[in-house]
């Protein structure tokens, strides 16, 4: 997976790719076919094994699956699509994963505690991979689950060096524990089509560890492959539980990581997943998510941190000794199970990836390459050479006649080439990767290495190149021209400047690995495009004038997903609207029912598919679309407006797809804290979360103080914040009083926050009993002695002293005034004693400026209308 090096992570890149949005041909044909030649490796790499009598099967796991099970499922293929990147990464990881016998896909280790609190997100997970015919092995453990029966009967749990030790009474509730656990997850995966086979005994053999000092807890010392094999054969996912057995057949306690380890070393998957709760390794010194361990580079070192100790140290080195015996291909992921996707599938990957990797080695002339032949095999990658319009023995010459410094791992599999002329910015000339380099993540590791050297760069990339969006996430900026495309980071604006200008009236010439001379740079007509990354205005009055409305025709407004509060409140707003009206609202829940809470015409609910929209954006019926979907839905709803040429219509999503979008196609709809022209000139528009609209507002004004750690957000909000789908969250019953924290470490308005700031923060999310309204109080640090409380106060009224939505109060502001409200009120401004630190409160109504407001907001600015045109003035908060 490509991630970030091991101590830093750096902004994520929105799923949707660039080489997603320039390759937007209907990717479901595609994926189908994928999935039909998984169907076809697995018949015919798979060899036949008897089932094994050992293995115990369910009912409804018994009859076969049948042979014309659908692989193109919709809503699978749908989900698939939802939740991967590009269409390059969706052939790539399945080709990848399925170059290998079924049962080589992957060892998937799920932790105790995840079937009893995760069930059904695992179950999904699992049914996804099944339905894309993937067949990973899944093995449990049921340490909680054992610890509250032991306690049920009375029995005091007892360890030695960590190892439960296991008499009579307590294997009795170990077995009874595992079969239980077991059928679970083996039910609900039938219930939702997938058919799965328990295998709870006979597949590991086992001694005695030490019968002793631990009584009946095993040494694994053989593998039976037969029942996993005869169940994957047959169309079964395996689930399996670490139980072993000695040769006389007394069962045996074996810890589940440890059977997770032996059974990779029998199978030698390509991957070896351990779900858990923390959802990987964390860096006990910056408390953030390691994201990727080279082991072959990094090990020793590792090994010698201060916070590497005690159980992570164990698993760490437990990893190691495992993948020594395993293909270099194979690769450890420590990942939350709502992440398994996103980990498998996706270039960015999600929890903490570790493999054996290579050793990165520097070079700066050619005399220091040891094999000239392995540099020709990486060259030859080269279009250019690859087209005979260059060759590898005139690029050899050309680079004794430079300065240069190489980058590459051991065999090659990629090759990078920095040209550093004095005087000018360092260009990276070549950047070759195989196919293999760009899986295993050797071409993040050889851009971070790059970087630690230079700290400018820049580099040129056809814009038809499949991995255009991992260049936009290496870069500041960049300046598009006739189908190529040049970035660049760490440059000054007036660097920047007279790079394009150099780029836009000459040829550089084309670099890297899908560059080709097009010939543009003789066209006195060429076609320009300029994207840079935002930074926060830093002047007290960073915003334009309000725009006045410019016309008084109804403009058209089609709701995709409109069931949720947030789509209740925007309908409201659009109902008193002058100049807005719904023309159509698509829900597959109320199709054919009346929409509520519209009095300017009769609305009948829809279930409006792609193809509905796509008619209805030729025949130019709707203005702005408003994708009010759960997170990972809309895209193929976008997809089918972008690909209508020439229309006119404007985009606000208002789930969190593309608020992590690097592209320059989607502009981020703060209007407090963004470029308000920017925002009405978009075609797409992303609409903020509700927490990370409050926090930036409170923050914004204080970056540049910030000094000596990061902000942190204490956030409650009420359960109208959950949704409308029953759960704890949102169940009054529960909540009453109650105070349920959840999503401890890496919310998605965390990294959300965090890049719009460009700076990180914590945040930890809570709902409460109140129904609608957050609250943060929320920690900075800052320069010490900088700032007095009055001064800090003066700071925000001067920052947002011509913001209609946005109040400064010299008291914290309480929640309970906030409901019903338009806007953000924030106050508070305590220094602490030491003067380095300030505390402010902030609260928001999430469902009106947290959402619905901030849309309208947006569709006002994007149609030309008053930013605050049909927004209450009885209740919108002024200064």
């Amino acid at each position: 997976m490509l991630k970030q090096a091991v101590f830093q992570r750096s902004s994520h890149v929105s799923r949707t790719s660039v080489a997603a949005r320039l390759a937007r041909k209907s990717t479901s044909v595609g994926v189908n076919s994928v999935l039909l030649a998984r169907h076809q490796v697995r018949n015919k790499s798979t060899k036949s094994s008897s089932s094994s009598s050992s293995s115990v099967a369910t009912p409804a796991a018994s009859a076969a699956p049948s042979p014309a099970r659908n692989y193109s499922t919709k809503s699978t293929v749908i989900q698939l699509l939802n939740n991967i990147g590009s269409k390059r990464e969706v052939e790539q990881y399945l080709k990848y994963f399925t170059s290998v016998s079924s049962q080589q896909f992957a060892v998937i280790k799920v932790g105790g505690a995840i079937i009893t609190q995760q069930l059904d997100e695992l179950a999904s997970c699992l049914a996804f991979l099944y339905h894309v015919g993937l067949y990973p092995i899944v093995l449990h453990g049921t340490g909680p689950q054992i610890n509250e029966l032991l306690e049920n009967e009375g029995v005091e749990p007892e360890y030695i060096d960590g190892i439960r030790i296991t008499n009579p009474k307590t294997m009795e509730v170990v077995r009874k524990c595992f079969l239980e656990q077991n059928l679970r997850l083996v039910t609900a995966l039938e219930k939702i089509g997938v058919h799965a086979r328990p295998i709870t005994a006979g597949v590991f053999q086992a001694e005695y560890l030490n019968k002793e000092k631990y009584d009946l807890v095993g040494k694994i010392t053989g593998v039976n492959k037969s029942p996993v094999e005869a169940a994957i054969t047959a169309g079964y996912l395996p689930i399996l539980t670490s139980l072993a057995e000695t040769a006389s057949g007394q069962l045996l306690n074996v810890n589940a990581d440890v059977a997770a380890g032996e059974l990779a070393r029998e199978f030698e998957p390509l991957k070896i997943v351990y779900l858990n709760e923390k959802g990987g390794i964390i860096n006990g010194n910056t408390g953030e998510k390691v994201s990727i361990i080279n082991l072959d580079e990094e090990y020793e070192e590792l090994m010698k941190e201060s916070w590497v100790k005690y159980g992570t140290k164990l698993k760490i080195k437990e990893i190691h000794d495992l993948l020594q015996h395993l293909p270099r291909s194979s690769s450890v992921a420590i990942i939350d199970v709502d992440d398994l996707q996103k980990e498998l599938f996706t270039d960015s990957g999600a929890g903490t990836l570790i493999r054996r990797g290579y050793k990165l080695i520097n070079r700066n002339s050619l005399r220091e390459f040891g094999n000239p032949d392995l540099l020709r095999t990486a060259l030859l990658r080269d279009p250019e050479i690859k087209a005979g319009k260059l060759s590898v023995a005139s690029y050899l010459k050309f680079l004794e006649s430079v300065q240069f410094k190489s980058y590459g791992d051991e065999p090659l599999e990629v090759l990078a080439i920095v040209l550093n002329e004095d005087g000018k910015v360092p260009k990276l000339d070549k950047f070759l990767s195989s196919k293999t380099g760009w899986l295993n993540n050797v071409t993040d590791n050889i851009f971070n290495s790059i970087k630690k050297d230079f700290e400018s760069l820049c580099w040129i990339v056809d814009e038809n190149d499949a991995n255009l969006a991992w260049y936009f996430s290496k870069s500041d900026g960049s300046f598009a021209k006739n189908g190529q495309i040049i970035f660049w980071y760490g440059l000054k604006t007036p660097e920047a400047a007279e790079l394009i200008k150099e780029f836009d009236n000459s040829a550089i010439g084309s670099s890297l690995s899908s560059a080709k001379e097009s010939g543009v740079f003789s066209s006195s007509q060429q076609k320009r495009g300029l994207h840079l990354k935002r930074s926060l205005a830093t002047s007290a009055n960073p915003n334009p004038p309000l725009r006045e409305g410019k016309s008084q025709e109804k403009k058209k407004v089609a709701l995709i997903g409109a069931r949720g509060y947030t789509g209740q409140n925007l309908i409201k707003l659009i109902d008193n609207h002058p100049y807005l009206e719904i023309s159509h609202v698509s829900s597959r829940e109320l199709e054919g029912q009346k929409l509520k809470g519209y009095n300017k015409d009769t609305i009948i609910y829809s279930n409006l598919q792609p193809e509905d929209i796509k008619l209805l954006e030729e025949k130019g019926e709707v203005d702005v679309w408003v994708m009010a979907l759960p997170n990972g839905v809309c895209k193929p709803f976008v997809d089918v407006i972008d690909s209508v040429g020439n229309s006119k219509s404007k985009i606000i999503d208002l789930s969190a797809d593309y608020r992590f979008d690097t592209t320059g196609d989607w502009t981020y709809g703060l209007p407090e804290l963004n470029d308000r022209q920017a925002i009405a000139n978009a075609k797409k528009i992303s609409n903020p979360g509700c927490y990370a609209t409050a926090a930036q507002v409170a923050i914004a004004p204080l970056v540049e103080y910030i000094e000596n750690g990061k902000p942190s957000i204490f956030g409650v909000s009420g359960y109208s914040g959950a949704g409308t789908k029953p759960s704890p969250k949102n169940d009054v019953a529960v909540l009453s009083n109650n105070l349920i924290p959840y999503s401890l470490t890496d919310h998605v308005h965390e990294r959300e926050i965090s890049s719009q700031l460009k700076q990180k923060v914590d945040f930890t999310p809570h709902v409460a009993q109140w129904f609608q309204g957050i609250s943060h109080t929320i920690n900075i640090p800052i320069k010490k002695h900088s700032l007095t409380s009055r001064e800090i106060r003066n700071i925000y009224q001067d920052r947002y002293q011509n913001e209609q939505l946005i109040t400064i109060s010299g008291e914290a502001p309480l929640v309970k005034d906030i409901s019903g409200k338009h806007g953000v009120v924030i106050g508070g401004f305590a220094v602490n004693s030491d003067e380095d630190r300030v505390v402010v409160v902030a609260t928001i109504d999430n469902l009106l400026k947290g959402a619905a407001t901030q849309c309208l907001q947006n569709i006002n600015l994007s149609q030309g209308f008053g930013e605050y045109e049909g927004i209450p003035d009885d209740t919108v908060i002024r200064g």
